[in-house]
């Protein structure tokens, strides 16, 4: 188990039970981050139910910014989360909400690292704002923050962290996160809404009006592969650490696997994100990720 630090010395209450696995919250889950969902699934019993609250507390901050008209609405909800959470490492009764109680005996039980917890909120920040990346660098610190910190609890709910373990989850979920948002850019320029760096879309003269009115051009395309390749330059990163990495963690992991084939899915289609190869989940989930597993790979 984790070793608790300082900053998490309090024990919430009010919460003792196994997650259930039909739970409305659950199924959010799986309809929503499905793919991380079935990995979760993967993971040994013990550690099922930690992971599933992780991904959980992740939807509801993750969702925020869709369920709201103005930032203001967005930071108060978010506060709500940080109010929460800081209940529960004080020691406090959890609020009664499904996914506080669940995330709560997840810290209890594994003794998870707060920070982890505290910036995956923070992260969610960025996304209320509704200004693009200006750079590469600022996209991949909000893939770090609103993914990689979702991994790295995940290891220590796995009791698999490690040096090596710790960077491949850096990596893996950097490129999870660019491989999320370039699928969803349809999603996003549907709502007015961009994710791609600033900067690369001005040196090939990609306009955000274009983009808007959900039209493939090749510009797009240039900008597309960029965040492509530096997907899988982050991928290949992670795969430098295999050895130095445990068994237990390859839960935490496993989506790599899969962005693999999202990853060759747009590089097909050219980069054209809209494409239907590209937006439809990978049927093959399930296989490909028991078979990496059962093979010890990410």
């Amino acid at each position: 188990m984790a070793r608790l630090g300082s900053e998490n010395m309090g024990r919430p209450v009010g919460w003792a039970g196994p997650v259930p696995m039909n739970a409305l919250w659950v199924e959010n889950v799986r309809q929503h981050d499905h793919d991380r969902y079935l990995a979760a699934l993967l993971a040994p019993a013990e550690a099922r139910d930690g992971l599933m609250a992780l991904l959980g507390f992740n939807l509801e901050v993750a969702k925020v910014r869709e369920l709201i008209s103005e930032p203001l609405i967005g930071q108060i909800r978010l506060q709500w989360w940080r109010d929460a959470i800081d209940e529960i490492y004080a020691g406090k009764p959890p609020r009664r909400h499904d996914v506080v109680l669940a995330l709560a005996q997840a810290i209890q039980r594994h003794g998870l690292t707060r920070t982890h917890l505290d910036a995956l909120i923070d992260g969610r920040e960025f996304d209320l704002a509704d200004v693009p990346p200006a750079d590469c660098a600022e996209l991949e610190r909000y893939a770090e923050a609103t993914s990689s910190r979702l991994l790295f609890a995940a290891l220590e709910v796995l009791d698999g962290m490690s040096p090596a373990a710790f960077e491949a989850a850096r990596h893996v979920g950097i490129a999870w996160a660019l491989t999320g948002l370039l699928r969803a850019i349809p999603f996003h320029a549907a709502a007015k809404r961009v994710y791609l760096p600033a900067n690369l879309a001005a040196s090939v003269d990609l306009h955000t009006g274009e983009l808007f009115e959900l039209r493939p051009t090749p510009q797009l395309f240039a900008v597309v592969g960029e965040i492509l390749d530096l997907a899988r330059r982050h991928l290949v990163s992670a795969r430098a650490e295999r050895t130095g990495i445990a068994r237990a963690a390859l839960p935490a992991l496993l989506p790599a696997r899969l962005a693999d084939g999202y990853l060759k899915r747009i590089g097909r289609a050219g980069g054209n994100v809209f494409a239907p190869l590209v937006q439809a989940p990978d049927g093959l989930a399930v296989p490909k990720l028991a078979i990496a597993l059962w093979f010890g790979r990410f």
